[in-house]
């Protein structure tokens, strides 16, 4: 070892291994440390302070001897202080989104200048001018980054900027604020001037096909070498990181898309360039997936981007409807959007405006496209030309030799594919009969080259197959295929053996059972099960699924047919129309419905009933879902029906309790009173508890004009409730203290409120549960409801009353009538003061508020005396005031009849308030608090409060000379803006 080698160690150990704060830079300078900094786990400073601080210091302007200031000299320090911020920003790997999120417009700017300097970029040559195939990967790429810079600066400053709370002020602090603002400005200003020039060259970046390198630690160092001993490694093409060229693409087209968006909005043709840029983004960031290292897309702005461009250009697009099939398929070619020209060609299957020979160019250069290595095109292949093949079957050509290579592996989507194309290319109804003969011939020949069973029934029972093959065909083709050699295809790739493997007989009913699972046809259904029992005689196929649910009042009935294949079918065809009935799939549901009662109908009068009641809830259902929901009265039919079913006296038909249910509910949503309160049986109002409180509600109903006096209805509509509510000596509490009769009132009281549509019965329901609730006597906060005088206001035996049952069902009656109609503003005041009762304050003035806002435009009209009563104005007082919100409650205190002054005057004394206090002076109409804001500011010294509440007095309008009109009309205006801004502060 040399001794100055030993001098310089001896001094480096001495040294300590933290260095002082005040020189870091120098310490990182002198020692080399710096890759050693950046790799600690949190390094003080950060990464981005440190560019930041040396290039400051690089930066710094000289003073010569006549103290005059001079640009910072070009030395070795001020050189290898660039350097290290250069590799600062290589160690980030260049992501733009850190450095423009952590450094200002001017360090960045200054930071890409060195990197196209240290990159080799001629000085004063413009970047448009050159070109970025022949120069080198870390060079092009340099350029790539100022220039995406360049316009991503540009449409960052387009945005709006959210000041900054100043702090105190110092100047010097503000001097640099200035000059920095100033700074930038310039620095915005030739960067706008450049931003054509700037979008050229990343429009000619997407015509790259290599991979660029961008700068890293060490080839940084290479640079800063003499040149001699770099051996032109940084001027290869593997010098550097890594950037592919998708990747760049990707980066570049989202830049792009965001400048010709911002562009838009002077020139709205440019929307086009933006949508297809962000769409063009979308696709490569599916094919990168989420290896990628360089980038970093922000998919939640780049979807509201995409969503944004669909709307602007539909609507400012109005060439789009006269573009030409050939137009339309270059630009979704052009644009990469792949699934648009699939459907233009499906399309084209039945307009056949397209040549034949331009059709198979398309997928000539799909092809080709997709063996250069792009995986993500073979589906795209395989789906134009399955849309070829099937314009080649209707028009009488051969199936094509690419068609038959790419459905050598046949899949469920490849088939679920071609099924659809087959069905929109071919209009039945005006079809040929050749054309339909082709189409049969297709289906049939690829039914016979399927060795799957599975995907042979795919196409069999397809609606399309049904058609247009005869039952003779179809016949023929089940013994062709039977008398085949079964065989199955183990796995997607080929078996490694020389032979096939043979299916055994469980393989294929398993595929049998899977396409029993999956069919709602009852035609199909059944010939599935009749194969099924051919293959073996000891299986009850009704199990097959767990899914397959039947009530159990009809399940022993259904069970006991002696008939295998039988019990099956009805059990399937049942359990499968109850779950298309669930999910509202009503079409299938009557289709499967009406087969299973012509099929008990000749074996089972018992169960022949039970289907036409189950048929008629579905009639019901359809009702509700359908016509019903436009206010459309049902047929009278379908109401005759329902009488017939509340008045049906046949002994051993098993009934389901829920069919009683909807048909009351029903009767009472379609205001059927008359039938209900006068013409019912009275057998019925004995045997069937539903029927008995649907009587009741509706009397309920046709009394509600009367006078009170004569409300008896309503009384004994009180005590059946308050009976059915009530818990007897025989009830036994649970372990949690809840009482058992729960389930019987829920089984009881589900016609109440489950079923029912019609608004004036849910009120009646609803103001009945909450008087119930109300006389409970530990309640402090009564729950205000419409129509609640009607009831009887105690209950004798008070203690018997399962209070905790009531509170529980006015809670799902409130929830369940708000999401039948959620502006119904009487509810949704109970909905409030359930809050309210419950201390939940926040929640209950947003309810009181939406309530006001759902009868008056949003407050644009004035809230009706009946709704803003003063009981909810006090309300929404004491939750303002529980709130801290000290000046609202002082507003509201003027909504009264009568101005309550002293709460007022209570609370603005407060001093710990949590609203916007004096932001709120111009909602106040009343002088005398205004003049007591006056008095109290200038009492606590706060100058500029008072100042704002003298302003707030001295408007015109408020003056007391002025007529009552007017005053009125300020008072309006007034309430009407405070209303708004609570609405947005509490929604």
């Amino acid at each position: 070892m040399s001794a100055e080698a030993a001098d310089r160690e001896a001094a480096t150990s001495s040294r300590p291994c933290t260095p002082p704060q005040t020189c870091w830079f120098e310490f990182l300078l002198e020692e080399s440390l710096l890759e050693k900094h950046l790799r600690k786990p949190c390094p003080d400073p950060a990464p981005v302070q440190l560019i930041v601080q040396f290039l400051e210091q690089a930066s710094k302007p000289s003073v010569n001897e006549q103290n005059q200031v001079q640009p910072p000299p070009d030395n070795k320090r001020n050189r290898i202080l660039k350097l290290l911020a250069l590799k600062v920003a290589a160690y980030l790997k260049w992501d733009l989104d850190i450095l423009e999120k952590s450094l200002s417009v001017p360090v960045l700017n200054m930071l890409l200048n060195e990197l196209l300097c240290i990159s080799k970029v001629p000085p004063g040559t413009k970047h448009v001018d050159m070109d970025l195939a022949t120069l080198p990967p870390t060079t092009a790429m340099a350029i790539l980054l100022y220039n995406r810079w360049a316009i991503r600066t540009i449409v960052q400053s387009s945005f709006p900027v959210k000041q900054a709370k100043p702090g105190p002020p110092q100047l010097s602090v503000m001097n640099q604020m200035q000059q920095e603002k100033e700074l930038t400005e310039n620095i915005l200003k030739v960067l706008k001037e450049q931003a054509a020039d700037s979008i050229l060259v990343l429009e000619a970046a997407l015509k790259l096909n290599k991979d660029l390198y961008v700068h890293t630690m060490r080839t940084l160092d290479l640079l800063a070498m003499e040149p001699g001993m770099v051996n032109g490694e940084t001027e290869s093409s593997t010098a550097g990181l890594k950037v592919r060229t998708e990747e760049m693409q990707c980066q570049v087209c989202y830049d792009l898309g965001a400048a010709y968006f911002q562009q838009g909005s002077t020139n709205s043709a440019v929307y086009e360039n933006a949508r297809e840029k962000f769409f063009r983004t979308k696709e490569l960031i599916a094919e990168i997936g989420s290896l990628s290292l360089h980038c970093t897309i922000d998919e939640k702005r780049l979807a509201g981007y995409c969503q944004a461009c669909d709307v602007l250009v539909l609507s400012s697009d109005s060439t789009s409807q006269q573009l030409t099939p050939y137009s339309q398929v270059h630009i979704c070619l052009r644009s990469g959007s792949y699934q648009e020209v699939i459907q233009i060609f499906i399309e084209d299957n039945l307009t056949l405006s397209l040549p034949v020979q331009f059709r198979q160019s398309v997928l000539r250069e799909l092809f080709q496209k997709a063996q250069q290595g792009n995986e993500a095109l073979d589906e795209i292949c395989f789906k134009v030309c399955a849309c070829n093949t099937v314009r080649d079957i209707l028009e009488g050509r051969t199936i094509s030799v690419q068609f038959n290579q790419l459905f050598l592996r046949p899949n469920k989507e490849k088939i679920d594919f071609l099924l659809e194309v087959c069905s929109r290319s071919i209009n039945l109804e005006k079809a040929s009969e050749s054309l339909k003969g082709n189409m049969a011939a297709f289906l049939k020949n690829v039914c016979l080259g399927l060795d799957d069973l599975q995907y042979v029934f795919m196409i069999s029972s397809h609606e399309l197959f049904i058609t247009l093959l005869k039952d003779e065909e179809q016949k023929l083709l089940v013994d062709q295929m039977r008398k085949r050699s079964p065989r199955v295809n183990l796995c997607i790739k080929p078996v490694t053996s020389f032979y096939d493997i043979p299916a055994s007989a469980s393989v294929n009913i398993g595929q049998l059972e899977h396409q029993l699972i999956l069919s709602v046809d009852p035609w199909r259904i059944r010939q599935i099960l009749i194969e099924l029992h051919g293959m073996t005689s000891d299986r009850q196929f009704w199990t097959v699924s767990n899914k397959w649910e039947v009530p159990s009042v009809y399940s022993g009935v259904i069970l006991g047919i002696k008939d295998n294949l039988t019990r099956d079918l009805v059990y399937i065809l049942m359990a499968k129309g109850l779950h298309c009935s669930t999910v509202k799939d009503f079409s299938h549901a009557k289709q499967l419905f009406a087969a299973c009662l012509e099929l008990v109908t000749e074996f089972s009068p018992k169960l022949r009933q039970v289907m036409l009641n189950e048929m008629l809830l579905l009639d019901i259902h359809t009702h509700e879902a359908g016509t019903g929901q436009a206010g459309e009265r049902p047929p009278s039919d379908l109401i005759s029906r329902v009488r017939g079913y509340l008045e049906m006296r046949l002994p051993d038909i098993p009934l389901r309790q829920v069919i009683a249910e909807e048909c009351v509910a029903f009767m009472l949503n379609w205001r059927e009173n008359e039938y209900l309160t006068l013409q019912v049986p009275a057998f019925l109002l004995q045997s069937n508890p539903y029927v008995k409180l649907g009587q009741l509600l509706a009397a309920t109903c046709k009394e509600l004009p009367g006078p009170k006096e004569s409300r008896r209805t309503a009384k004994d509509l009180w005590e059946v409730v308050v009976q059915i509510c009530s818990v007897s000596s025989q009830h036994k509490r649970g372990n949690d203290g809840r009482v058992s009769l729960i389930k019987q009132r829920e089984s009881t009281l589900g016609i109440m409120y489950r079923y029912v549509l019609e608004p004036l019965v849910l009120t009646i329901i609803l103001s009945l549960f909450v008087k119930l609730h109300n006389v409970r006597e530990d309640i402090v906060n009564d729950i205000t409801a419409e129509h609640i005088s009607i009831w009887p206001s105690s209950i004798p035996n008070l203690q018997s009353v399962d209070f905790e049952a009531v509170a529980i069902t006015v809670k799902e009656l409130v929830r369940y009538t708000l999401s039948i109609n959620p502006n119904n503003h009487s509810w949704l005041i109970i909905q409030a003061d359930i809050y309210f009762a419950t201390n939940q304050y926040s929640a209950a003035l947003h309810y009181y508020l939406q309530a006001g806002a759902v009868c008056s435009d949003f407050f644009n009209k004035a809230v009706p005396p009946d709704v803003y009563t003063d009981q909810v104005i006090k309300r929404m007082i004491k939750c303002c005031s529980l709130l801290n919100c000290h000046t609202q409650v002082a507003i509201l205190c003027q909504f009264l009849r009568e101005i309550d002054y002293k709460t007022a005057f209570k609370s603005l004394q407060e001093q710990n308030s949590h609203d916007a206090m004096d932001s709120y002076y111009d909602y106040i109409w009343d002088v005398t608090i205004l003049e007591y804001l006056t008095y109290l500011h200038h009492k606590r010294g706060e100058t500029d409060k008072r100042q704002i509440a003298i302003k707030a007095i001295g408007q015109t309008e408020l003056n007391a000379s002025n007529p009552e009109e007017v005053l009125q009309l300020a008072a309006q205006r007034r309430k009407k803006k405070f209303l708004q801004a609570m609405a947005k502060l509490y929604f």
